[in-house]
């Protein structure tokens, strides 16, 4: 084995075993990357304009958000989405609701820090990538996360304290806890990590579907290697030790019942899909655990092979990347 290949494999070797480590170090050579990223607070801007025509300026100086995040095309005209917002904007309840998340994110320098900083890892992996405009905003839990080509939206106001008077409606528990601050930037990479995530569409089984979040969540690690682990995947600290410690439990199921290969939507949606727990396993185990163990799959599967972050997003078949994982549960 030659030198390059040797250290590419410190390199993984490193990202991967930083999944139980609480701190690490970002690289100074990536952090040398430059691009113009900066959060813009269009809930203080909108909320504060105190008539139509200043609300008509702001939507003119901000013309991807007001088309695509605020839907223009559906108004009359711009006034009238002006208007409309005015409208909304003055109601009691709003009110409160803007002022509750202007006094808890009076300060975003370190969300937007942590999106600078991902941004750039994105851009030195992939020189192709588009860095959007990031926006926040107060949306009266209409929308909690907005992400397209050009512009990110945050919806604030989903993201206040777990124990706070406003909550959004109709929201599971094992679903609201994930709403919390140290989320939001993960969360946004995992939607962004698709534009990379390459798959052969024609390919419905549940390793299928494993193997696609189990890229997702290892593209977020490479692009955050000091994020927690628990603000990708959503587990707790607890979740995550109880599942390696049963790794080889949970592995057994799917092996034993030939899970694999398995087609049917409702079967798959029982490993995948949003979930309180996996019960088909276990009432104890977390939801979701086909995701988990598609993590462990892809982490593997790209330090067996010593690829870089572009050769495994591009990898398109699920059978070879669980193939040469040489996967095994971990002891």
């Amino acid at each position: 084995m030659n030198l390059k290949r040797i250290l590419l494999l410190l390199i993984i070797l490193s990202a991967v075993s930083c999944k139980k480590k609480t701190s690490c170090e970002l690289s100074d050579e990536i952090l040398q990357v430059p691009i113009d990223v900066s959060i813009k607070r269009m809930e203080k801007e909108l909320f504060e304009a105190d008539s139509k025509k200043e609300v008509t300026r702001i939507l003119e100086q901000h013309p991807e958000f007001t088309q695509q995040y605020l839907q223009e095309n559906l108004y009359k005209s711009r006034e009238e989405l002006a208007s409309e917002l005015v409208r909304v904007n003055q109601d009691t309840s709003m009110q409160e609701l803007y002022r509750e998340v202007d006094e808890h994110f009076y300060n975003l320098s370190d969300i937007e820090k942590d999106v600078r900083n991902a941004f750039k890892y994105i851009k030195y992996h992939f020189p192709e990538f588009k860095v959007p405009k990031v926006y926040t905003m107060v949306s009266g839990f209409s929308s909690d996360l907005y992400i397209s080509e050009d512009i990110v939206v945050i919806g604030l106001d989903y993201f206040l304290p777990s124990d706070h008077r406003f909550q959004p409606a109709d929201l599971p528990l094992y679903i609201k806890k994930r709403y919390q601050k140290e989320y939001i930037v993960p969360t946004i990479l995992v939607a962004l990590s698709s534009r990379f995530n390459e798959t052969n569409l024609e390919d419905n089984t549940l390793l299928a579907e494993m193997i696609f979040y189990g890229k997702a969540y290892h593209f977020v690690k490479a692009m955050m290697p000091c994020t927690s682990d628990e603000f990708i995947i959503g587990y707790s600290q607890e979740e995550i030790q109880a599942s390696y410690d049963n790794e080889e439990l949970i592995w057994s199921h799917f092996i034993e019942n030939e899970l694999l290969f398995e087609t049917n939507p409702f079967e798959i949606r029982k490993y995948t899909g949003e979930a309180p727990f996996t019960d088909a396993i276990s009432v104890e185990a977390p939801g979701r655990l086909g995701r988990w163990i598609g993590w462990n799959i892809v982490d593997d599967y790209r330090f067996s092979n010593s690829l870089t972050i572009n050769e495994l997003m591009k990898e398109k078949d699920a059978g070879k990347i669980f193939r040469q994982s040489a996967y095994r549960p971990r002891q």
